[in-house]
């Protein structure tokens, strides 16, 4: 099908962001499938004087909602809407009605209420129809980015629109097809001179020559640790590239190292991928290709593209940097052949030597200067044990099996684009079909370190437990403090088209991950036994009422609370009371302090309460938690983690040593309600007033409950509490 035409007006009022966005969207999904159309003013011919049409067969499309409708029937491979499901599609239409009769009135009063019903109807849902994106998403964001009531309170009191309603408002302005629409008209309006192509190639973030149903991709770890944070980019990047254009994902283990690669850390990585929700269907190994690669090797030597070398590393590596050829360089095929034969046989001879491609020692770029493309290795291989001595480097075997493996686009990180040109040599030198690279961003976090290696020093030195340690970046270790799935892979899919090299913080990943465990993280109480205060309420009653287990989620059910004479407070809360002054105890009421009882050292070591349940607490400055005294409470242990190194940034001749961070781990004994009991590993909860926490192991018969407490996102908070001014560089 051809393409069609969306005609914009440049200075609409309202501005049509919604049907950019879905053409936007589209075009990523079938190249150039909308031809968009800017015309200067601020509508566009005809009796209506619409902001935006399209004509199609004969009739014009001149509102929002007929063109979102249009789009999404003539492209039903982008998957923003589907006529022929009856369920869905009535209910995107009743949501773009929803945008055209209530979203886009300028009456405050009535988009409050308007604003309060789609905050509610957004609580537990990240799309406003089913699981991804439809015209509606769409199609309400636009009609709200360009309300000036909704642009007032966003950017001023974002809190009264509802948590819910920002957090799904943010996302979909985070989606690429949304950030077109707000920079389409700025960047035509700057570059009007060049080719309209330009603006949607960069949108198509650089994946060229991609066709629908044909796009293969790769992930190709190296099975010699656990996946970390970086990795999760990469695998999903590659995920969301394949089912874009209905491709297929190949998960390649790169196993040409046998030294540092194990089978526990294969499994562990399928494990981790399965976990972030990136399928395994498909599974190789570079092992399988270990022939196929050593007959290319003998061809590149006998065609005299690649040469034995038996200069020491020191040495190699000084002529590398100083572009001065090998002494070996000029060696006959046959003394080539001779010595790959040696090195096949893992003799002494051939332990001395490696195979390098004979590119241009010369190169400004240092990746071309005869790179190493096969090397003696004596470790038996976890797959093919000792039947080879010679294993092919990561540079040479990865063109060749991507080549062979039918994959069309290697996304890789842009450390490697020096590399690229490399990567292309081997293709044209050995006659194998080529592969497109398309280049991202790697993730670095501030006082993080990603390298396996430094990791691996961590585990060996006992500084961390184990590769799933919760202050490690690996998937296990972050999942493990609370991290969900949902909010990585929202967080990566922010990052992806970034080409730009960045050291990110975390509070963004954590705020993320707040906003959608909020809604559906039960409610709890705990209090520090470190101090604790008992409290003595005149005339309280011994009961037991069930109340929500979050106030604005009922879905979640109900829990026991207890009530009695006697009451637990922290020491810090209770430090802060005086005799006389009115407090409230939550989801209980109001009470009087009577009197502060303490002892020589100045110690609290109680407090007289009298109820007073009629009393408003609106007037009260305090609003304390709580625990009863009694045998449902129960003994817990809190733990709250610091990060692993001191300094933001590792430098290259920074020694890790020197950076660990003195103590990173922080238990709290804590005594917690009885409702804790009943929680399973894994279970996300907050304990009211002290954040939100994991249960990362239910009690034993000598181990208390173990709740590891998941960072906030908020700025204080997100502090290396061992940081110094010197390292804050």
């Amino acid at each position: 099908m051809s393409s069609v035409k969306l005609t914009v007006a440049s200075k609409a009022s309202p501005f049509p962001y919604g049907v950019l966005a879905i053409a936007a969207q589209i075009n990523t999904v079938k190249k150039d499938a909308v031809d968009i159309e800017l015309r200067d003013g601020k509508n566009l011919e005809g009796a209506s004087k619409p902001v935006a049409s399209i004509n199609y067969n004969g009739e014009a499309y001149e509102t929002t909602n007929a063109i979102a409708k249009l789009l999404g029937k003539l492209h039903p491979e982008a998957q923003l809407y589907n006529p022929e499901d009856a369920i869905s599609s009535t209910l995107v239409d009743k949501w773009l009605d929803f945008a055209e009769t209530k979203l886009a009135s300028n009456d405050f009063k009535a988009l409050d209420a308007v604003y309060k019903e789609l905050n509610k109807y957004l609580t537990l849902r990240s799309y406003i129809v089913g699981y991804n994106v439809t015209i509606a998403d769409f199609v309400i964001w636009g009609t709200l980015r360009a309300s000036p009531v909704f642009a007032r309170i966003v950017k001023t009191k974002p809190e009264n629109l509802g948590a819910y309603l920002v957090r799904w408002y943010e996302y979909t302005a985070s989606l690429e097809a949304a950030d077109f629409a707000l920079t389409y008209v700025q960047k035509q309006e700057k570059a009007n001179k060049a080719p309209k192509a330009a603006d949607q190639g960069k949108f198509e973030i650089g994946l060229t020559e991609a066709e629908m149903g044909k796009v293969c991709t790769r992930f190709p770890p190296e099975p010699s640790g656990y996946l970390h944070i970086g990795h999760a980019k990469a695998a999903l990047m590659n995920q969301y590239f394949a089912d874009t254009y209905k491709g297929k994902l190949i998960i390649r283990f790169d196993d040409t190292n046998p030294s540092k690669e194990k089978t526990e850390f294969e499994e562990s990585i399928k494990e981790d991928l399965a976990l972030i929700g990136v399928p395994s269907d498909v599974v190789s190994h570079t092992s399988d290709y270990f022939e196929q690669m050593y007959e290319l090797a003998l061809k590149m030597i006998k065609e005299g593209k690649a040469y034995c070398d038996d200069t020491d590393q020191a040495t190699m590596r000084e002529q590398r940097t100083n572009r001065i050829p090998s002494k070996c360089r000029d060696n006959s095929v046959e003394e080539n052949l001779r010595r790959f034969e040696e090195m096949t046989k893992g003799s002494e001879e051939g332990l001395q030597n490696c195979l390098r491609a004979k590119i241009d020692y010369a190169s400004p770029n240092g990746t071309m200067r005869d790179p190493v493309i096969y090397r003696c290795n004596l470790t038996p291989h976890h797959y093919t044990k000792d039947k080879y001595k010679v294993y092919p480097t990561y540079d040479f075997a990865c063109p060749i099996v991507d080549s062979l493996e039918g994959v069309t686009h290697a996304l890789r990180t842009n450390e490697y684009r020096d590399r690229n040109a490399q990567y292309y040599w081997m293709l044209e030198a050995l006659g194998l079909r080529k592969v497109t690279i398309w280049d991202f961003s790697r993730m670095n976090f501030v006082y993080t370190l990603l390298s396996k290696r430094k990791l691996q020093w961590f585990v060996d030195n006992k500084f961390v437990s184990g590769w799933d340690d919760p202050r490690f970046p690996t998937v296990r270790g972050i999942r493990r403090r609370g991290l969900t799935i949902e909010a990585l892979k929202q967080y990566i899919l922010m990052q992806g088209a970034s080409q730009n090299v960045l050291l990110l913080e975390w509070d963004k990943l954590w705020a993320l991950n707040r906003k959608i465990i909020d809604p559906i993280a039960p409610r709890y109480t705990a209090v520090l036994k470190d101090g604790v205060v008992v409290c003595n309420v005149q005339d309280a009653p011994q009961e037991v009422k069930e109340v929500p287990l979050h106030k604005k989620n009922a879905d979640l059910g109900k829990k026991k609370t207890h009530y009695g004479p006697q009451v637990y407070l922290d020491k810090e809360d209770a430090e802060s009371l005086e005799e006389g002054e009115e407090i409230t105890l939550m989801d209980w009421g109001n009470m009087f302090v009577r009197k502060i009882t303490k002892d020589g050292q100045g110690q609290i070591t109680g407090i007289d309460l009298e109820l007073h349940l009629e009393g408003d607490f609106k007037k009260t400055k305090k609003k304390l938690t709580w625990l009863a005294k009694d045998e449902d409470a129960t003994e817990i242990l809190l733990l709250d983690y610091d990060y692993l190194i001191t300094k933001k940034k590792v430098e290259d001749g920074d020694d890790v040593k020197d950076l660990v961070t003195p103590v990173s781990e922080f238990k709290f004994s804590a005594i917690a309600d009885g409702n804790t009991k009943s929680l399973k590993e894994g279970d996300i909860i907050q304990f009211e007033r002290k954040g939100y926490f994991i249960l990362d192991a239910p009690a034993t018969a000598t181990e208390p409950a173990h709740f590891i407490r998941i960072p906030d996102g908020k700025a204080a908070n997100m502090a290396s509490k061992a940081d110094t001014s010197a390292n804050k560089k």
